[in-house]
């Protein structure tokens, strides 16, 4: 097996980026679990990791400042993201100065909207009815003001502080992405949106890089769903490589950067040694494009996201 080079990424800042990193993101929802992810996060900033992604609703951004500091690596060479809480747009230097105390850092080298929707704010905590708050009858508790437009106006005055370095989106369709750029004097610098073999989101990449922004990847794997398909079992064969790798390395090929989560030493150092795909696989791959989401879906009952948005709102 060809044993790829981990790309760095240019941003449209002239900031450097990893070309693959590790999601921060706990598997459960619990104090306990969130202090339990310090270990993991560790051994991958051990195992070679610099991109780390981590947000204010994972719980974990305590636990990604303490393996930054246990880890012994300069700070400087490490690329940190974190993110704004949907529910906290109306409390914007609130949320930020909070995710800079837990993380116990100087600043973040990327700081993104985490989602195009503006939920009320209600007090902090990382409980479920804090993140999607919601009236007495169960209705989403949604703002028209601050939107997504106006929170980053917000967000581009940060960058004046120097405590965010660069600032990005996550979840944002073309239709809301022009949206934004109406208004906006900043271009995102990243766009991170769900995206794997069968969510090729090929428009949008190419719709991203035409407008100098990084398209991140979270849920890059597609999990079981994916790593099943003949096809990926095939080519990993091919290859002589796990499933998870492949589709990394498919990815990467496409100038994506991928944040895969792994808690497993051993498959986290597996995720940094990728093999190069002929682009005849690349494009095989590309082709089990089902526009199927797998951890963000429009409910059928209320054709809605959380209750919330459309798939005609989000740009779906």
């Amino acid at each position: 097996m060809s044993v790829l080079e981990i790309p760095i990424r240019k941003l449209n800042t002239g900031a450097s980026v990893p070309g693959i990193g590790i999601g921060c993101a706990s598997n459960e929802r619990t104090p306990e679990a969130f202090r339990a992810t310090k270990p993991w996060i560790l051994n991958a900033i051990q195992s070679g990791y610099r991109h780390l992604d981590t947000a204010s609703l994972y719980g974990t951004e305590e636990s990604v400042g303490l393996a930054v500091k246990e880890s012994g690596v300069p700070r400087e060479e490490l690329f940190v993201t974190t993110k704004l809480p949907w529910s906290h747009t109306s409390i914007f230097w609130k949320s930020l100065y909070d995710s800079l105390d837990r993380l116990d850092i100087d600043y973040v080298d990327m700081y993104l909207m985490h989602s195009p929707m503006s939920w009320k704010y209600i007090g902090d905590g990382f409980e479920l009815d804090k993140i999607f708050p919601r009236d007495s009858d169960g209705n989403a508790l949604l703002l028209d003001h601050p939107n997504f437009s106006d929170t980053w106006a917000t967000m581009e005055m940060a960058l004046a502080t120097g405590k965010v370095k660069a600032i990005g989106v996550s979840n944002f369709s073309i239709k809301n992405l022009e949206k934004l750029l109406e208004t906006a004097k900043v271009v995102p610098a990243v766009n991170q949106v769900e995206m794997h073999p069968l969510l090729v989101e090929e428009e949008l990449l190419q719709y991203c890089k035409s407008k100098g922004i990084v398209v991140v990847a979270y849920s890059p794997t597609g999990f079981s769903d994916v790593l099943t398909l003949p096809l990926i079992q095939k080519l990993a064969e091919k290859y002589s490589t796990s499933a998870v790798q492949l589709v990394l390395s498919w990815h990467i090929a496409r100038g994506v950067i991928p944040v895969p989560q792994s808690t497993n030493p051993g498959r986290q150092l597996q995720n940094l040694t990728l093999p190069v795909l002929e682009a005849e696989d690349v494009k095989a791959i590309s082709s089990l494009d089902q526009g199927k989401r797998l951890t963000q879906k429009i409910d059928e009952k209320d054709g809605k996201l959380w209750g919330a948005w459309t798939a005609e709102q989000l740009g779906w």
